[in-house]
Formats: C-alpha cells, structure tokens, sequence
C-alpha cells in the first residue's frame, strides 16, 4: 500500500470512529515539519531548551557510559544539534544509523552529518522504527561493541502507556545484553505550563495541529470549511497527558470521496497525546518491559529527564 493510501484509509477509519481521531504522524508533512521546527523555538515550549540543556551538563558522563566502540541507532533522522553534540562527543564510536520513515529526511540528515563526521560509517535506513526492524539491516563487520538506542526529545510521550511498554520490550532484541537505550521523557508539571506549551502564545501550534485538515485538502481532495475548526491542547488529568484537538466551532462536515462526516459545535477530533511520567513512573513503565533505569539524569529546572536502560536482570524491580 502506498503513503498516499495509508493516509486516505487511516484519516476514513479515524474520522468513522465513534470518537474521531487521526494518527499524529500525519501532522509531520513537509509544513507540519516546517511548522514544529518553529515550535520549539518558542518560548512557551520548554522541551528542546531543557533537553539540550541537558546534553550540554551531562554529555560528558553519558558518553563514558557509552563508551568506545559504540554503534549509535537514532530513531528518527538525527541531523540536529543533539545528535551532532552526542557523535562529537563518544570515544571512535563504531558506525551511526538513522532510522526514518521520510526519504527526505533521512537524505537530508545523511549528508549533514557525512560533512560534518567524514570519518565515520553512516548506514542510513528507510523503516518505520515503531514496527520490528530486521536485525540484518542492522548487522556490522566486524561487529561493534555495543548497539545503543539514541531516543532523545519526547517522542515516546506520543505512545499510550501500553503502546510504549510493548515499543520499549522491542528494543530488547535490537541492543542485545551489552547494549543500551539513552532515552529522553518529559516530567510531570503545573498543568498551566504544560497547556501553554501545546498551545503558544504565538499560534505554531495551533498552524501545526490546523496544517493537519489542509493536507486532507491538499492530497485527499477534502471538502472542509476550515474557519469551521479551530486548535485546542487540554490536560487529561487521568492519563497524565497533554492532548491535541481540532474542536468544530460550529456544526460543520468533512467530505472526502462518498464519504460525509458530521460534527457538531464542540466535537473534535483528537489529533495527538503527549504523556508526561514522573521519574519513578517511567522507570516502573521501563521495568514492566524487560529494562532498567541504570542511570536518570534532569536539566537544571527539573523540566525534562533522560534514562539510561539496560537489560534487566533477575531480580529487578521499579525502584530507583
């Protein structure tokens, strides 16, 4: 099935459900990308200020936990400052692997870090990492030391807890009993701050979360009154999670092909989750799943947290 399919079949399943909602990776076309990129320059947004705060304390030490010999998975296309900071600083790391769904982005994020890195092996792969990846794809000779996940930012937040617990289990047969996961986690905080930062004062997010019904437009064809819709972020205090909604203002419908679906003012369609985990919450969620926070590390603020995993041994439990 083509891209073009799987977005026309996922957005007529989703917006057919008994409480519509599409599946977030939909806002990352070339504008979405385009549009996040300027969200995390905003003030309201925390996560990238504190995330690189935090490589620029602890970079040092977690390299040294790294140690030589390493080959570094990233999932996701890493050409930015985090991924270049975290290369600069490992002792002859063995070979680097983006993984990326986008042709684009993984093109772009190879030639940046080939410039920059000549020395090193960089093995680009094409692949949806929150399916299983082929070990062959992923196979070295002579082999490396040791395979170790780079998962920074707070994409995991995107999982339900289920989701991730059964995500973070896959990664036991990509790093094997030596490897290791280093993964970023956004911590629990005032809800105030937390709904500003999905809702800026600027209106990014609220372009980025919009963008969404104009690609429906764009490369579906959509019938939509856009003016009819309008961003919302709200804090759903029993997940813990920030959700994302594109709330109809006034009865209005969406038509793609045959298709008609009605909403009336006040429904939504839920466009994207953002969990947020205290320390000890996300270390149980990670021990629930075969692994072990054997070191936690925050910005200075408390905002955001980054683990260390490893495979746990007999006798783990969630206790930090």
């Amino acid at each position: 099935m083509s891209e073009a399919e799987s977005f026309l079949n996922d957005v007529l399943q989703g917006l057919a459900a008994s409480r519509p909602a599409l599946p977030c990776k939909y806002l990352y076309d070339q504008r979405g990308s385009a549009l996040f990129e300027a969200i995390c320059q905003t003030q309201d947004y925390y996560i990238t200020r504190a995330d690189l705060a935090l490589h620029d304390l602890y970079l040092d030490e977690i390299s040294l936990l790294i140690g030589p010999d390493a080959h570094v998975i990233e999932f996701g296309s890493g050409a930015g400052i985090k991924t270049r900071k975290l290369l600069a600083s490992l002792n002859q790391p063995r070979a680097y692997t983006p993984i990326e769904i986008s042709a684009s982005a993984l093109n772009e994020s190879e030639t940046l870090l080939r410039r920059q890195f000549p020395d090193l092996e960089i093995r680009p792969l094409r692949a949806d990492y929150t399916q299983a990846i082929d070990d062959e794809e992923l196979l070295l000779e002579p082999p490396a030391r040791r395979r170790v996940i780079y998962f920074p930012g707070s994409t995991i937040s995107n999982f339900d807890h289920e989701e991730a617990r059964h995500f973070l289990a896959r990664l036991l047969s990509v790093i094997g009993d030596q490897g290791g996961v280093l993964i970023g986690v956004d911590l629990l905080k005032p809800t105030e701050r937390l709904v500003r930062a999905y809702d800026d004062s600027e209106g990014i997010t609220a372009q980025f979360n919009l963008n969404l019904l104009e690609r429906m437009v764009r490369e579906l064809d959509a019938r939509i009154e856009l003016d009819a819709f309008a961003h919302e972020a709200r804090f759903n205090e029993e997940q813990n999670r920030i959700e994302m909604h594109l709330l109809a203002q006034r009865d209005t419908t969406i038509e793609i092909g045959n298709h008609r679906f009605a909403f009336r003012q006040g429904e939504s369609i839920h466009t994207e989750n953002s969990h947020k985990y205290s320390i000890d919450g996300f270390r149980s969620l990670a021990v629930s799943a075969g692994l072990t926070a054997t070191q936690t590390w925050t910005d200075p603020e408390g905002l955001f947290s980054m683990h260390w995993l490893t495979v746990s041994k007999p006798g783990t439990n969630a206790s930090p």
